[in-house]
Parts: structure tokens; sequence; C-alpha cells
């Protein structure tokens, strides 16, 4: 029985490059390599796709704060071909027919619909989400439309975008209270997040924040216990144990995630009581429907203390780092890593061949 052809794409043009590689890291040693023919091609900062050893395709790997590509590599790029996708290396080497890409791509093009889009064109079943719910859960402004909508809640707040006026310190406070959360509408792992105890401090927040988008939220700081739910599958889609995360830093920042080994305690599973867990597995089930999400996605909860949940936002290509809850919490779930990886490459061909099984013609 012939290899299915696995293509593991990382780094990618987005601050979340080095944790997009720390990341890959760990996919890619879950691979389990009598199943699968693996290839891994890593996007440098440039936008230049190059494939690299599998074994040897990053460089300061235990230091999260270099972390980097390897130096050179092979120039490819994808093209379709009589209905399926291939690696076309740019020397004019042999092509290698690609069966499943998992795209290890968090940010801006790896987790907002870029890369999904570009798979289907290239005709390659693709881990995780597609374009139009990658990209809506990417957006925090309009995953809260969606969940409000399907009556689940949410952290309340408002929109601010480049070029609009401002709110006033004065009305947010009136509005939310003190201390608000400022955060780029549409990047993950808290990059340029920042939490505002006072009116003084907004303006320089949302300056940060946009910094990284036209795009910024600015929410009520809610106070409650952050828990985290794993959800895996299609049509008929299912939830891991939940998980915490305490803080040990402010909040749960991108120091706090990747630079800082105790910058937060991370129980899997959480201590929680059976209802509870049950209600926290069933929201995290409809906000991935309401989402139109498939395959993986990790949802992010505020466990208030009068035991009330709201939505942070989804997560549709959540961390694979070492310490990541998403692997960690369907291992304790009773899936391996190895299994978990081999689930999703099922489930992307599954999507895929539902997808190239619809009419794409009108008579």
């Amino acid at each position: 029985m012939s290899l299915c052809h696995l293509l593991v794409i990382s780094g990618g043009r987005s601050p979340e490059h080095e944790v997009a590689l720390q990341s890959a890291l760990n996919v890619v040693a879950a691979v389990d390599r009598k199943a699968f023919d693996l290839a891994v091609v890593g996007i440098d900062k440039d936008g230049a796709w190059r494939q690299l050893p599998s074994d040897d395709f990053v460089r300061h790997r235990d230091d999260p704060t270099r972390i980097a590509l390897a130096p050179g590599g092979r120039p490819v790029t994808l093209c379709c071909r009589e209905g399926r996708g291939w690696m076309v290396p740019l020397d004019g080497s042999p092509a290698w027919p690609v069966d499943v890409a998992f795209p290890v791509l968090h940010g801006a093009y790896g987790e907002d619909g870029t890369i999904q889009g570009f798979l289907a064109l290239m005709g390659v079943p693709c881990v995780g989400c597609d374009t139009a719910s990658s990209a809506n859960s990417m957006d925090k402004a309009i995953t809260k439309r969606l969940l409000q909508a399907a009556g689940i809640p949410v952290a309340p707040g408002v929109v601010v975008t480049r070029g609009a006026s401002w709110p006033t310190a004065e009305a947010l406070g009136r509005e939310f209270g003190w201390p608000l959360f400022v955060k780029p509408a549409r990047l993950g792992s808290s990059v340029g997040v920042v939490k505002v105890k006072t009116p003084a401090e907004l303006a320089p927040a949302l300056t940060e924040a946009f910094r990284y988008d036209d795009k910024v939220l600015v929410e009520q700081c809610l106070r409650g216990r952050e828990i985290e739910c794993a959800v895996l599958g299609n049509d008929a889609p299912r939830a891991s144990l939940p998980g915490e995360v305490v803080p040990r830093h402010e909040f749960y920042s991108y120091a706090a995630k990747y630079l800082d080994d105790q910058g937060a305690a991370l129980y899997a599973p959480a201590d929680l009581p059976a209802e509870t867990t049950q209600r926290v597995q069933a929201m995290a089930v409809a906000a991935f429907q309401a989402m139109g999400c498939s395959g993986l996605a990790r949802v992010d909860f505020f466990l208030m203390p009068d035991g009330s949940l709201a939505v942070n936002e989804l997560n549709t290509i959540p961390g694979f780092t070492r310490i990541s809850m998403y692997p960690r919490l369907w291992q304790c779930s009773g899936l391996t890593y190895t299994e978990l990886v081999g689930e999703l490459v099922r489930l992307a061909m599954e999507s895929h061949r539902q997808r190239a099984s619809l009419c794409t013609s009108f008579t």
C-alpha cells in the first residue's frame, strides 16, 4: 500500500512566524512515517517557499526568541494538474504529488483563509477549516457577531477601525468599566494585545494595536477563569475535556505563552464539576458549528464566578507547541499526538471529497 503524501507548510509572513515553527516541529515529530511520506515547506518572511529537510528545517529550535527557518533548501511552488496538487521544484527536479497539506501557519496569510483558498484552488485537501470559516474566525469582530447571532455569549466590546474617530476613554469607561483589553482584530498569540488600566493608557494601546491591524477590538475585561476546549470533526464534531490556563503574568500574553516557561500554569484537564465540563463541551461544539468550522478548532472561554460562560475566541489553527493546549487536551481525552495528526488528515480528505462531489456546472 502506497504512503499518503503529506506536505507540512510552516513559517509564513506573519508576526506569529516563530510560533508557527515551534508548532511545526511538534507536528512533524508526531507524523507516523509508516503511514505518510512527509515533505516540509518553509515560507520565509518575504513569502518565498522552500522545501527543507523534514528533520532539519529550523535553526535554534530550543530558543523561541531566535528560532528561524534553516537556510538553503529548494525553491518550490504548487500547481494543479489533472485535478490534483503537485509540489513543483523551480530547479526542474521532478514534481511531488501532494495528497494532503497541513498548514502549520499562525496569523495572517495562514489562519485567515489565504492559504486555505490557495490550496483549494490547487486541488489539495487541507487540514482544518475552509476559506470562509478560517477568515471569519480569524476576525474577532466578525466572530462576535456570528456567535451572538447564534445565541452564544461573548465579551462585550466595540470595534475601532483605522481612520475612524476613536471612542473617548470616558465613553468606554462608562460603558465597560476599567480595565479594558485592546487587541488587533485579526491576529493571534496575544500579539499586540494590551491591558488598559487607566484612561491615559488607552491612546498608546490603540496605537500599538494599529501597528498590527487596521481593525482593533476594545473589550470589557471579564474576570473569570480561562478555560479552553479542543474540537475535532466535520459534520459530527466532538469536544475534548476542557483545560484551564492560569496566567502568572497580568494576562496570557505572548511572553507568558512562548517566552517565559513559568508564564502560566496549564491544567489538562481542568478541575471542573461534571456539569460545567458538559456545558463547556456543548458550547464549544455549538461555537464551532456556528462559525462553519471543520477539522479542528480550539474554543477559548471565560468561566465567570456565577458559573456563566462567555466565548473569548476560536483558533482554527491552534498552537501545537510543546505547551499548547490543543494536543494536550486530546491526549488527556484518549488520543495520542500521532493519532491526532492521522485523524486530522483523514478529516481533511473527507472534507475534500465532499466538496469535490458538488456540481461545478449549471445546465
